[in-house]
């Protein structure tokens, strides 16, 4: 399809999603399915629940926030669970204002515009479908015609809940135009849209003089006062506020308690009882969800002044912490680089990971627990299994502190300095080396870090670098191996092999000859080694292996390569050992000859197709892990 075929295909898709029809008629549409009727609290959780959910170690992920929000899944679990879902099932904290507070570039607005668009989305399915009256200004819910003595009639006879009265323009409309008729008032399915300010409404707070409360609550029409007599006239008045336009969808309020403390007020019986007051009429319904984001300064500003304790009460805080796992964060500057139109220059392997690693780090804050520093707290948090410690550390670390993650390096400077490092002039490819430069030199230029902040962060960076070290040089000796996974794979059996005979007392039989021999020493002693276990700690370590393939067994799992992180290390490490001369004298010499050559242009294949490199960063990595080796 070219673009004007999808042009004429969406404009259909709208057309078949408009409906008019009177009253009487949304009433057969709600005895068939009463869900349009929905709360706006119920609208949001059903469209984030639509796009459903999976169970990932123990906790819920929510599909609808998995594109755009990285590495927040306690977080968005707890507002899911704690703020939609209650509020969804009318209990009270539908009635608080949704706070999102956390530090800067956390996702706190990219949390908001998802459930904006998600809305937009939302409200052109079935399941989403909104109808108001027809004319309205506020696109307001139907069942506000039905008088309240005859509610609970209705109530039991349709299954929903009717809350709210008619806005006053809807009042005098049903007067003069339907004559009181309300099965003839006309109603008609709309769609959510913050372009066409229908159930969305966004305040973003400026200058106190010059912002005027009409931008909330709407503002008396004075060229139409002459023509209708009254300011009390809904004709003479434009219901075209925030609030007004947010009715059955969201209101966001940007950097919430940055505002005025008279645009606040309006809030509170908002909040509290679902109306607010506009020009001289009484209080006007509404239903919508209200949530503001701020940032911790501005939180902490807020709760210390004793007047703002009526609304305080009113709130809903729900912590928005930093990202704490690599893997996440490397997602994040990812997709903020696809955004760019600097996608063409090649970023290197292990590029994005050594910027998460350093960022990650200035998040963390030191665990008591005894050997657990920041590195393998880092590992743990992203999955990784670290020895010595198990699912209940990392619980118990997670729990350490409420405010981990509220505090660090925020992706926008990351990023920033990322950009820098791609901006440069006739570059094809960066690599770690010249993101983690890029960051150490926009330390410098950071208006807020502190001179032992600063000496804090350099050490995280050298960190980050230690990490790449061992992981570019890994990655080149596994490309020296043609198939690196089974070799340690048959190193590996063949260890398991040995120390099982070694502990049963037992021989190990020989496959090509058939004889019986005694376990070879020699091997298990090389393997061993790699990672300093001692002459005298190698029973206990090769008994403790056993129990621990016992164990896999009866839970039905396979013990394999990857099942015990330090015979992991200790195989690699024999292997490397091996194998570290002819790297180290490969990639180092200046002048190499035939077989040389042919066995760089392999591993340089081998670092392209397999790893992901370019011709340029292949060749950059095997020069920087040669110099690394030689020293």
């Amino acid at each position: 399809m070219d673009i004007f075929e999808k042009i004429t295909q969406y404009n259909a898709e709208s057309e078949q999603l408009l409906w008019t029809g009177s009253f009487k008629e949304y009433i057969d549409i709600l005895k068939k399915d009463p869900t349009p009727a929905m709360t706006a609290h119920s609208r949001v959780y059903a469209m984030i629940e639509a796009m459903g959910t999976e169970e990932i170690n123990g906790r819920k992920r929510y599909k609808f926030f998995e594109q755009e929000i990285f590495g927040l899944d306690r977080a968005v679990e707890k507002l899911v669970e704690e703020y939609f879902h209650s509020a969804a099932r009318r209990l009270d904290v539908r009635k608080r204002i949704l706070l999102l507070m956390g530090p800067v570039s956390g996702g706190k607005s990219t949390i908001v515009t998802m459930l904006k668009k998600g809305l937009e989305r939302f409200s052109r399915t079935e399941k989403g479908a909104v109808y108001a009256i027809k004319g309205c200004p506020m696109h307001e819910e139907p069942l506000h015609l039905i008088p309240h003595e005859l509610r609970g009639d209705v109530e039991k006879e349709l299954g929903v809940r009717i809350e709210g009265n008619l806005c006053p323009s809807c009042q005098m409309r049903l007067r003069t135009e339907y004559g009181g008729r309300i099965e003839d008032v006309l109603v008609e399915r709309v769609q959510i849209s913050e372009d066409n300010r229908v159930g969305i409404g966004t305040f973003s707070p400026s200058d106190p003089k010059s912002q005027d409360i009409a931008d909330l609550t709407g503002s008396i029409d004075f060229s139409t006062i002459t023509e209708f007599g009254s300011e009390s006239d809904p004709r003479a008045y434009r219901f075209d506020g925030e609030l007004n336009k947010a009715n059955r969808g969201l209101m966001e309020f940007q950097e919430m308690l940055k505002c005025d403390e008279k645009f606040l007020w309006n809030l509170l019986s908002l909040t509290q009882e679902g109306n607010f007051k506009a020009g001289r009429f009484a209080l006007i319904s509404a239903d919508e969800l209200i949530i503001a984001h701020t940032n911790e300064t501005e939180y902490k500003s807020f709760i210390s002044n004793k007047k703002n304790e009526a609304l305080q009460s009113r709130m809903i805080v729900m912590p928005i912490p930093y990202n704490l796992k690599v893997s996440e964060e490397e997602k994040i500057y990812s997709k903020l680089i696809q955004q760019s139109d600097m996608k063409h220059i090649h970023i290197a392997p292990h590029s994005l990971r050594s910027a998460a690693i350093f960022s990650i780090l200035t998040r963390l804050k030191d665990s008591k627990k005894q050997g657990m520093d920041l590195v393998k707290k880092m590992r743990m948090y992203d999955g990784e299994e670290v020895e010595g410690f198990k699912e209940a550390d990392l619980k118990e670390m997670q729990n350490e502190y409420t405010d981990e993650g509220m505090s660090g390096i925020d992706p926008r400077y990351v990023i920033n300095r990322i950009s820098s490092a791609l901006i440069k002039q006739d570059l094809q490819c960066i690599n770690a080396l010249d993101v983690l430069r890029a960051l150490k030199d926009g330390l410098d230029q950071h208006p807020s870090i502190t001179k032992e902040e600063r000496e804090k962060y350099l050490n995280y960076i050298s960190v980050a670098r230690k990490e790449y070290d061992n992981l570019a040089k890994k990655e080149i000796q596994k490309a020296f191996v043609y198939s690196f996974e089974e070799s340690a794979r048959t190193l590996f059996e063949n260890y398991l092999d040995n120390i099982e005979a070694f502990c049963n007392w037992a021989k190990i039989k020989d496959l090509l000859t058939g004889e019986e021999m005694d376990p070879d020493e020699r091997l298990m002693r090389s393997i061993e080694e790699q990672i300093g276990i001692s002459e005298n700690a190698k029973k206990a370590f090769r008994e403790e292996i056993l129990i621990r393939i016992s164990s896999y067994s009866r839970k039905g799992k396979r013990f394999d390569y990857a099942s015990h992180d330090r015979l992991r290390e200790a195989i690699e490490k024999k292997l490397f050992t091996d194998l570290k001369d002819i790297v180290k004298i490969t990639t180092s010499t200046k002048t190499p000859d035939e077989l040389q050559l042919k066995r760089i242009n392999e591993v340089t294949k081998r670092l392209m197709d397999d790893h992901g490199y370019c011709p340029v960063c292949a060749n950059e990595l095997l020069r920087y892990v040669g110099s690394l080796l030689n020293r």
